[in-house]
């Protein structure tokens, strides 16, 4: 930070990021000038084949070359590992440095030219290994220039001549003046379109709809807003992040580790059902886990499976119950099924549609609880995650309460597709016509947990006595007085360190702000930064002493020596203001949003890395929306949101048994999308 300015533009890198990349390249280039020098030494005075002179100045002029990339190299990497993330004033001369690299592709492309054209007419004749060794350094040649095209278009900004040029022209004015905002408004309106059009590229896949279109714009105006207004790139956000893990994990291991947030004053009845409500979420987690259909049952079991579907998904059946979309050979019931329990006649309504704003749920009578059930999808297509992603709020307004109402856009636009369905087609009357004394119970993950609060909201005032549990669900999902509201029916569940639930604008905003107080404030290069915490991270220890989180200082503590360039930091974007402020206005734009219902909150006994096959113990407490007001950066924030990590929890609480842990699924994670 800033972002390297170089050939007029700014790039998606900043001058302390080629520490590593161009040690690589260094690295590769000494052992080819080595090699070619070996060669060359062995073959002095031998060139006696057809076009040995030509081959005799190729590896001396290509040593030559080789040499001076070598030192251009050296000099890139000792310049890149001067100052610190938020102080390039040391590293002023990389772009000098970036233009004699450039220069220096120009020889190196012509003798790669030359080597190849001596290896296709002159080569026949001489010695094997020179020949041989000639293609290798032509192969190798190409090679890089390949890469380097390709980490060019890597670190492009569509938007760097836009920026750069709004720096150029406005370095002395203030961002409050009419021009300056009219460029700040200019270039967020240019930043919006680029990322609608990354986005469209990213899903191209699906059918450009109305709807689509929306959700595209909204979402590219979400990503525009919250990126534009500071000069990080992506190396200095994972930095941020790795010293906010590291400062989280000291205050934790200062923490008395009895000491645990719950709700203030909590009701006698809040605490003399935990254990029937501990049992009541193990129980319908399983719903949830089916509603996933085979990907989950296989994830969860990797080694039986795909083998336990086979046999089942392509027979046929003439099924009881009304299916719609998706589920040809029968693979996703068949999954419902093991998961489960239930049988086939147990199922009223199963629908695998999947659109933007339209997610796949089921109906099915659970006779163990003596439950009409609905349970919905969370995330697993590239439409439920823009259905994650259009993060606006909209009117949710609901009789009886007073105050703001109001939702994640996304969620309540789902919860409104099922809703409809539901009560429109008949579902709930059919299911209700079978078992009329039945309760109605709504269950979800992820982004199904919220839809299943908003719906089970819609729902209240036609079935109240309903139930809803929320495994997961997303932070930015309901105001104040809904959230309030929801207490009386629905239950949220949520898994030691799990980021969805952490996961709103605000808390976004927040972690935006900590991680410009961790970079702005921290003494030591970036590289080492991230060593340390790459080895942190894999093989733990004792959290480095790094000055991070900015206490009482205020704007003007930052401004000497830490900002030598200019950035958006330099002119006052608004997160530069909220580092002085926490009532700063671009934390308070955004309207906060709260977790449904009353939260159950599944911790660890004990917090310390953890070998693999060691027994893991957890304890379940009643907690508070303070819990949740900020992200929590661990190796543990993804896969305490797996679904069926959950549910091995639950499961251990209420038999009263540790679960062996293996970190098997933080690996597997990225392979499944669940959010």
């Amino acid at each position: 930070m800033p972002g390297l300015v170089a050939f007029g533009r700014r790039w998606g890198i900043a001058s302390d990021d080629l520490v590593f990349p161009v040690v690589f390249e260094l690295f590769i280039r000494v052992i080819w000038w080595i090699g070619m020098l070996v060669l060359y030494v062995k073959n002095k005075g031998q060139f006696v084949c057809t076009g040995g002179g030509l081959l005799h100045s190729y590896l001396i002029v290509l040593l030559i070359i080789l040499s001076v990339i070598i030192l251009a190299l050296s000099a890139i990497v000792y310049v890149s590992m001067q100052g610190t993330i938020t102080n390039p004033g040391p590293r002023r001369s990389i772009p000098t440095l970036i233009y004699v690299r450039t220069l220096l592709y120009v020889p190196e492309l012509c003798w790669a030219v030359l080597g190849a054209v001596w290896v296709s007419d002159d080569s026949p004749g001489c010695d094997k290994s020179v020949v041989n060794a000639v293609i290798g350094a032509v192969v190798a040649s190409w090679i890089i220039l390949f890469f380097t095209v390709v980490a060019v278009l890597i670190v492009f900004d569509p938007l760097g001549s836009k920026r750069q040029g709004y720096l150029d022209s406005h370095g002395d004015h203030d961002l409050e003046s009419s021009e300056s905002a009219q460029l700040m408004y200019t270039a967020r309106s240019l930043a919006a379109r680029v990322w609608e059009s990354r986005i469209k590229l990213l899903c191209c896949c699906i059918m450009q709809e109305e709807d689509n279109r929306a959700a595209f714009s909204s979402i590219g105006h979400l990503f525009s807003g919250f990126f534009s207004d500071t000069d990080l790139v992506a190396s200095d956000i994972a930095a941020g992040l790795s010293l906010l893990h590291q400062e989280q994990d000291k205050v934790e291991k200062t923490r008395d580790p009895e000491e645990v947030v719950v709700s203030p004053s909590p009701a006698s009845h809040m605490r003399d059902d935990l254990d029937v409500e501990l049992e009541n979420a193990a129980h319908y987690m399983q719903f949830a886990v089916a509603a996933y259909g085979w990907p989950m049952f296989v994830f969860s079991n990797p080694l039986t499976g795909a083998c336990k579907l086979s046999g089942d998904c392509c027979r046929s059946r003439s099924p009881e119950y009304d299916i719609v979309g998706g589920d040809h050979l029968g693979c996703h019931f068949t999954s419902m099924l093991y998961t489960t329990g239930l049988q086939y006649r147990d199922f009223i309504y199963i629908s695998f549609h999947n659109k933007i704003y339209e997610i796949p749920f089921f109906v099915a009578l659970d006779h163990k609880k003596e439950a009409v059930l609905v349970a919905v999808r969370g995330t697993l297509s590239l439409r439920d995650a823009l259905t994650d992603l259009s993060a606006d709020c909209e009117n949710l307004l609901i009789e009886g309460v007073s105050g703001p109402c109001y939702a994640h856009k996304g969620i309540v636009q789902a919860a409104n597709y099922i809703y409809r369905k539901l009560i429109n087609d008949g579902i709930l009357n059919q299911a209700f016509t079978i078992a009329p004394e039945y309760k109605l119970v709504i269950t979800g993950h992820s982004l199904g947990a919220g839809t299943a609060a908003v719906l089970s909201i819609l729902l209240r005032s036609a079935f109240p006595g309903l139930k809803c549990y929320a495994f997961s669900p997303p932070g930015g999902l309901l105001s104040k007085p809904l959230a309030d509201y929801s207490k009386e029916f629905i239950v949220s569940v949520v898994l030691g360190k799990d980021l969805v639930p952490r996961l709103s604008i605000p808390n976004m905003e927040d972690l935006k702000r900590r991680i410009l107080r961790m970079v702005a404030n921290c003494n030591k290069p970036k590289y080492q930064i991230l060593l340390r915490g790459c080895w942190y991270e894999v093989f733990g220890g004792n959290p480095d002493d790094f000055p991070t989180e900015l206490e009482s200082r205020n704007q003007d503590d930052l401004s000497l020596p830490l900002l030598a360039e200019q950035s958006f930091l330099v002119q006052r974007s608004p997160s530069y203001h909220s580092l002085a402020s926490e009532d700063s206005p671009s934390h308070l734009q955004h309207p906060p949003l709260y977790l449904p219902g009353r939260i159950l909150h599944i911790v660890e006994e004990s917090t310390s890395r953890r070998s693999c096959f060691s027994e893991v113990k957890y304890r379940a407490v009643w907690s508070s929306e303070a819990s949740f007001c900020s992200v929590l950066i661990s190796p543990k924030m993804i896969t305490d949101h797996m679904p069926d990590l959950v549910l091995k929890a639950l499961n251990s609480l209420t038999q009263d048994s540790p679960f062996i842990f293996c970190p098997t699924p933080r690996n597997n994670a990225s392979n499944l999308n669940v959010i």
